[in-house]
């Protein structure tokens, strides 16, 4: 602990606090790591960028120093606590021609607000049992390697889809993390998970564009998420567009088809179930918004992300023909 913190707790009782804390706040699972540099991971990152896999996120290429060493993000950082938070409900799409998918992760409120609060409640915690410490919320916007920290805090690994999966919840997991300037026991990066995805490759020879290029490598030039939310272009690229299979905003074919996905659960979240029992929107009432209704449909929900002009973009992808047959 810092000199200036008066406590008489170990790191490991103050990191027990910290875990039977974040639990209370609703995460579902903890981790912790010493505050250092991502050695590896940043490396990797450089090449992924080098090789523009990035395609238009131009955001990415931005400090990506900071990225790698979460004290080039917050200074004082000694720890970076891991939560993850289960968003699987068992609903299903409904399968009709004249709606667009939407993505599970988007089916209910914005991520970074449930997350991200749940975090800012875990910090002020921290700020009352600690008095003097600090630290700072983490939650998809700030450039942090969520899955990187993740998987460095124990908790799971990044499959060959490249997404996390644990193996007690599957992939469907939100990641968020607090940068602390408190010292804590690290024996969970010691403890770091090995890689389950074995020999499968059912996830490269599910994906509809063939955007993982090669294990653990997604180029997102080729991915249908990428192109439905982050791509502002007029059109989306031909080889996206005859492959949409029904895709409105994201897609989730590689989580769908991977075998950890036995294990998933219904969270207790329930800001995680779908708004007004969507999973599918359609097509007609996408071409058909103005942005004032736009902006009222998809207030506070993670669907706003692709822009007006983006979802109708993509619903005329679907309608000219990105549908399955």
């Amino acid at each position: 602990m810092s000199a200036k913190f008066q406590t008489t707790k170990t790191p490991a009782e103050a990191t027990a606090l910290v875990k039977r804390r974040a639990l209370a706040e609703g995460f579902h699972k903890v981790g912790v790591a010493p505050a250092t540099a991502l050695a590896g991971e940043g490396a990797r990152l450089a090449e992924w960028l080098r090789r523009g896999h990035h395609g238009e996120m131009s955001w990415m290429e931005r400090d990506p120093a900071q990225r790698a060493d979460p004290r080039l993000v917050f200074p004082a950082a000694r720890s970076v606590v891991v939560c993850l938070l289960n968003y699987h409900t068992p609903h299903a799409h409904t399968g009709d021609s004249a709606s667009g998918k939407v993505s599970r992760y988007a089916w209910g409120d914005d991520y970074h607000d449930v997350v991200g609060g749940k975090l800012k409640n875990l910090l002020a915690w921290v700020r009352e049992e600690w008095p003097g410490a600090d630290g700072k919320v983490c939650c998809d916007i700030q450039p942090l390697m969520d899955k990187a920290w993740a998987e460095r805090a124990g908790l799971g690994w990044q499959g060959k889809h490249t997404n996390l999966i644990t193996r007690d919840l599957g992939s469907w997991v939100f990641i968020g993390s607090l940068l602390l300037d408190l010292e804590l026991d690290y024996s969970d990066a010691a403890r770091r998970v090995e890689d389950h995805c074995g020999s499968c490759t059912l996830c490269i020879e599910a994906c509809p564009t063939q955007a993982i290029t090669e294990p653990y490598v997604v180029d997102s030039r080729r991915c249908i998420s990428y192109a439905t939310i982050e791509l502002r272009a007029p059109e989306l690229p031909p080889a996206v567009a005859e492959n949409l299979d029904g895709w409105l905003y994201g897609c989730d074919v590689c989580q769908d088809v991977c075998p950890w996905n036995r294990f998933e659960q219904p969270t207790d979240e329930a800001r995680f179930e779908p708004r007004g029992g969507e999973t599918s929107i359609s097509l007609a009432e996408i071409s058909e918004l103005t942005p004032d209704a736009y902006a009222a449909r998809f207030r506070r929900s993670a669907v706003k992300r692709a822009k007006l002009a983006g979802l109708q973009r993509n619903a005329r992808a679907l309608v000219e023909g990105g549908r399955p047959e």
